[in-house]
């Protein structure tokens, strides 16, 4: 059913409680889009360096120094939003990571058969038009992320907190800051989210979010609404595989598969991507838009020569996004 679905008849734009769901401990995604083979990168798209040493050592030394701080006072609170399919656990070694650099993390308390819950969204009508919105579907993911700030900021001391959203988690992070608020948010940074509504009119292309990504396009703020309320927004994407358009023997399967993906996302199978996400959808307009070399989707799966946003020599080249 694609990276969300979701029923409502025009939502209010005040978050919908359930006082039957439990409020749980807070601990500590399929996308889509696309980058076409001959398109340019934008000029204000800044690509990491295939150098990460460098790097690395500059971001060991600033490590050094938000440690030391962190000891006087608050530490910077971050909270990890699931992508669609994960659960809280897949991000034990990313929050340790990140918990050694001095920060105050927490992962909203995803279990992976709580993404069953959006199939309800298959018994709207707009399902089946292709014009679904978000809520009331996944207000059961939105409730997690305001408990998980609401945690995040008893155990950390801060006053605002910096969403690190991945997959879906960057879309559905957009949806709560537009129908819970800003306040208690200071900056919001995307892992390999889909940003962008899926294309109209290309052949051979369904939107898999049967219209989530374009109401969350037209009807949520956008990167520069949130800078003036405060909010700062930095979107990540990773260069990890390039799709191809046609089976060229065994030579490129991994390509032709997938760029099928890409194309139900962005309209093109030649798109460069993480394997899940293009770029191109992975980038929003009027935010800080980084591309990384050699970067794969998920945790799931990835390694030291398959690495993902949250392994620690990728994780030098944009830590420092959470320190200003």
């Amino acid at each position: 059913v694609g990276p969300c679905l979701a029923p409502f008849h025009d939502p209010p734009r005040a978050p919908l409680v359930y006082p039957s769901e439990r409020r749980e401990r807070i601990t500590a995604s399929h996308a889509c889009t696309m980058h076409a083979r001959s398109a340019p990168v934008p000029a204000r798209v800044r690509v990491a360096s295939a150098s990460r040493v460098a790097r690395r050592e500059g971001a060991r030394a600033t490590r050094t120094c938000v440690s030391a701080g962190a000891a006087a006072e608050s530490r910077p609170a971050v909270v990890v939003l699931p992508g669609l399919g994960n659960q809280t656990e897949d991000y034990d070694a990313f929050a340790s990571e990140l918990e050694g650099r001095g920060f105050s993390v927490t992962v909203a308390r995803v279990a992976r058969p709580d993404w069953l819950r959006n199939a309800a969204g298959l018994a709207d009508l707009n399902y089946w038009k292709g014009t679904l919105q978000p809520r009331p579907t996944v207000d059961w993911y939105l409730e997690r992320i305001d408990d998980a700030i609401a945690r995040a900021k008893e155990t950390s001391g801060a006053a605002r907190v910096s969403l690190v959203a991945h997959s879906a988690g960057g879309w559905m992070a957009r949806v709560y800051l537009e129908d819970f608020g800003t306040e208690s948010v200071r900056q919001l940074v995307s892992l390999g989210s889909p940003l962008n509504s899926v294309p109209k009119d290309v052949p051979g292309v369904v939107d898999q979010t049967r219209g989530i990504l374009t109401y969350v396009e037209s009807r949520c703020a956008s990167a520069a609404d949130l800078a003036a309320r405060g909010v700062a927004v930095t979107c990540l994407a990773g260069k990890w595989l390039e799709g191809a358009e046609s089976l060229d023997g065994f030579g490129n399967a991994a390509n032709f598969f997938v760029g099928q993906g890409y194309k139900q996302v962005c309209g093109s199978s030649g798109a460069w991507g993480d394997g899940i996400t293009p770029v191109a959808t992975a980038h929003l307009e009027g935010a800080e838009n980084v591309t990384l070399e050699g970067v794969f989707h998920t945790p799931l799966g990835s390694s030291e020569s398959r690495p993902w946003y949250g392994t620690p020599a990728v994780l030098d080249e944009w830590v420092e996004k959470l320190m200003t």
